[in-house]
């Protein structure tokens, strides 16, 4: 790799040989990629502002890496959750930062209160303060990525989808104002985001969490979310208020094949760039302290270990001076490595692991590589360096923190007006026949469906990763969709009734109803098609028309999905995104005022276009063979008013693949596979090949009725192999006499060291030679804590010692046999 000695006006063409020589290994020699080789010539300029590197950091930052030992230099580079590290650690370990993950919160209590997470802060840096030798506060991060979001009571703005939709960067600007401000108040001075990736396949899991299908919106975006967040880089720190910022996920984790999270980009550099690549240029002109690098891949390279893209283009042309951290045990994924040891991500560019359960033995392994040669003390150096000198400009070596401990701007009026205005302006009008919005004066409304759910309405990366579990009680500054448009309803001088089953003794004037996706997050919010499966909303709404009453869909959803039916089953139509905790902006644009005249107007433009079936091809502006239901930037509004005409159904989609969890050799998307050790998890990305942590568990495809149908699970030890996906609810009528059902063959070890889970239910599995056919009714495992609903592991298999087994055909079918196995204690 060429080593870069200026970031400016360099015009060179670097060839990773690194690069080249995994690009041309047996992973990829079925489908060659495009060339991996960068064309530093063919990338953007853009350049980290100077007041990032003024005289004064720069010596300060020296003078310190200079009074630092090597324990403390690796220390800084390694990055561990709150979830798996105490204060008292920091005695032992000189670690640099720490990080609250999705599912981390002060003493494990998610809904614990803002002054909680005030505490928590303030014991790990008093921790780090106490420390004996160079004084180096910690660094603490947080995925604020629609407001604070892991915080009850905090503000919670629509997600990025919908923020797209406004096309405002004025806006976004203001709401990264806000953020950063509630942020800083809990104790933490980092969020990941702004996220800037181009989700290109709407069955990407992660598609809202993109502004839009097209690079233009994210563009526009990013560097003004950045200065939000941030406020302008000055010769000093941040001011008080705001945090660093972290541009993500680097590069391309919107482009992979088939919207797999996780996955592989195989598409050209110029692609890369002109689409994926967009989003960087503004946020590190605008100074964003921090880049996060992509678990997924580029043409069969892994970003978190490509030097290409790690060092060549972004300390070249891109010309970043901020340092890079990694995602979630990313660097595990690393061919060679583990979640524990992996000096060819940290060599290739990475400068912070995120190491959240593997933090311990990672320090260690990386110290031992520094000791060894392995990773070079110049290469330490450039880490930490880059590393102190974010922390002088965050502010975290200042004792003053004047924001820190106000909770009271949590859910402050001013961040929900902020809000509101954002739900207003995101909202996109599909349909409005008949002119059945607004909604006059007077009228006599029935809401209906989940209006009001505001976990619903948040979606994923609400209290928790997957947003799931949520009540009413968890948004105490919130207003439900229903409370709203009750609120508007009610000024206006009509009435309101919530009935979430849409049933009523008078009839309504107009029924709005309330439907949508679950909450989901990062994978396990993947789909093999854009179907709404759900068929209770299509049914409500065709019995509302067919008794006569004019009925307004509002649709909260993480991407477009293919609702054809619905919409004509409606009146008219909303896409209204996931719009956070603030549903009377909804009612904003429903209701009209007391004179009958619109409050406001629909004003959201779709930032992503709308599928015309299930299974079409990704529909993209400017791609080939481009068609749409609804193009990108298509919106009604009540000026221009238009008739939208019945739209062309086709045949409901099977609902099996809810019910199949690994077929064929593969896993039925949203389920895929992650095994566990004691080093903690590891997700298998192509659910074929991969190790635990530890290596204690193996995952490789092998013959079954098939070739490869199956798949061999090693176990050298205790572990587990699960099948996780979206929270299902199994525990109603319509799960009577259905049983987990999959095939398996003990090549190794004895049945009484396995175990097979589904939830948080246990029982024995059965032993045998050969292949055997297992069937466990699913009333088996209701007496695990929370019985049968919420289901996200829906096949664990645990090995207590050695064992080899063979799977196959993971499914929910009818029961063969109405016993329970016997249960584990």
């Amino acid at each position: 790799m060429i080593n870069l000695s200026c970031k400016r006006g360099l015009a060179t063409v670097a060839v990773s040989l690194t690069a080249l020589m995994m690009a041309s290994g047996p992973a990829l020699a079925q489908t060659p990629p495009p060339s991996a080789v960068v064309d530093l010539t063919a990338w953007p300029s853009a350049n980290s502002p100077d007041a990032m590197t003024d005289a004064a950091t720069l010596a300060f930052v020296e003078d310190l890496l200079a009074r630092m030992t090597v324990e403390e230099k690796v220390g800084q580079v390694i990055q561990a959750d709150i979830g798996s590290i105490t204060p008292a650690d920091l005695a032992t370990y000189p670690l640099g930062s720490i990080l609250a993950g999705g599912n981390s919160a002060p003493g494990a209590d998610e809904r614990a209160p803002a002054q909680a997470w005030v505490e928590l802060a303030q014991a790990f840096r008093a921790a780090a303060a106490q420390r004996p030798g160079a004084k180096v506060p910690l660094m603490f991060g947080i995925d604020a990525v629609h407001g604070h979001n892991n915080v009850v009571g905090a503000t919670l703005f629509p997600h990025n989808i919908g923020l797209g939709a406004t096309r405002n960067p004025e806006l976004i600007e203001r709401i990264g104002v806000a953020t950063a401000l509630e942020v800083a108040a809990t104790g933490a001075d980092w969020t990941f985001g702004p996220t800037v990736a181009v989700p290109r396949d709407d069955r990407w899991g992660r598609t809202y969490e993109g502004y839009g299908e097209d690079p233009e919106i994210v563009a526009a975006y990013a560097g003004r979310m950045t200065l939000g967040l941030q406020g302008a880089l000055g010769q000093g720190h941040l001011a008080p208020g705001h945090i660093a910022g972290s541009a993500k996920h680097y590069l391309a984790d919107g482009g992979t094949l088939n919207g797999k999270d996780q996955g592989d980009a195989v598409i050209s550099e110029r692609e890369l760039i002109d689409v994926h690549a967009a989003g960087y240029p503004p946020a590190i002109d605008a100074g964003v302290l921090t880049i996060m690098a992509s678990f997924s891949s580029w043409n069969g390279v892994k970003h978190t270990a490509n030097p290409d893209l790690l060092t060549d283009v972004l300390r070249g042309p891109l010309g970043f001076d901020g340092f890079v951290v990694g995602d979630w045990n990313a660097h595990g994924q690393i061919e060679g490595c583990t979640n524990e040891s992996c000096a060819a991500a940290f060599n290739a560019g990475l400068d912070m692991f995120m190491a959240p359960d593997s933090w311990k033995p990672l320090y260690e392994n990386t110290l031992a590589q520094v000791k060894s040669g392995e990773i070079t003390m110049a290469r330490l150096d450039e880490a930490v360096r880059r590393i102190l000198t974010v922390k002088v400009k965050t502010g975290v070596f200042e004792a003053d923190r004047p924001v820190e401990g106000r909770v009271e701007v949590l859910g402050s009026p001013e961040h929900r007006a902020l809000a509101r205005e954002a739900v207003r302006q995101s909202l996109v009008l599909l349909k409005n026949n008949g002119s059945v919005l607004p909604i006059r004066p007077g009228a006599r409304v029935l809401v209906a469906g989940s209006a009001d759910d505001i976990g619903q309405a948040a979606g994923g990366w609400t209290i928790n990763w997957q947003g799931t579990g949520n009540t009413r009680a968890d948004f105490p500054n919130g207003q439900s969709v229903w409370e709203g448009l009750k609120e508007a309803v009610e000024a206006s001088g009509g009435t309101a009734e919530l009935n979430a089953a849409g049933t009523f003794e008078t009839k309504p004037d107009v029924a709005i109803v309330v439907f949508g996706e679950e909450p989901y997050a990062e994978f396990q919010g993947d789909l093999s098609d854009l179907d709404f499966r759900p068929r209770e909303p299509l049914a409500l709404l065709r019995r509302l028309k067919a008794e006569g009453i004019p009925t307004v869909a509002v649709f909260l959803s993480g991407r477009p999905l293919y609702v054809n039916p619905e919409i004509n089953a409606s009146d008219a139509f909303v896409a209204a995104w996931l719009p956070g905790s603030e549903g009377g902006g909804i009612a904003d644009v429903l209701v009209a005022g007391t004179d009958g005249a619109a409050r406001h107007d629909f004003r959201g433009r779709l930032s992503f276009s709308w599928p015309r079936s299930p299974d079409q091809a990704p529909q993209n502006r400017g791609g080939p063979d481009y068609d749409p239901q609804f193009a990108y930037g298509f919106g009604l509004t009540y000026a221009a008013a238009a008739e939208t005409p019945a739209l062309a159904e086709v045949e409901e989609g099977s609902e099996a693949s809810s019910m199949r969890f690994f077929a064929d050799g593969r896993f039925v998307t949203p389920w895929s596979l992650v095994v566990r050790d004691e080093g903690g998890e590891a997700r298998i990305a192509d659910g074929a090949r991969g190790v635990s942590p530890r290596s204690v568990v193996t995952v490789a495809p092998v013959d079954g009725q098939g070739q490869e149908s199956a798949r061999l699970l090693t176990f050298t030890g205790p572990g587990q192999a699960i099948v996780t996906g979206p929270a299902i609810d199994l525990s109603g009528p319509d799960y009577a006499g259905v049983a987990l059902t999959f095939r398996y063959r003990i090549d190794a070890g004895h049945a009484s060291a396995l175990s097979l889970g589904l939830g948080n239910g246990v029982v024995r599995l059965g032993g045998g030679q050969g292949w055997q056919q297992a069937s466990v009714p699913l009333r088996c495992f209701a007496s695990g804590q929370g019985g049968l609903t919420g289901v996200d592991r829906a096949w664990i298999l645990s090995a207590t010692a050695a064992a080899t087994v063979a799977v196959e055909d993971i499914r929910l079918d009818t029961a063969a046999a109405d016993t329970c196995p016997a249960s584990v204690d």
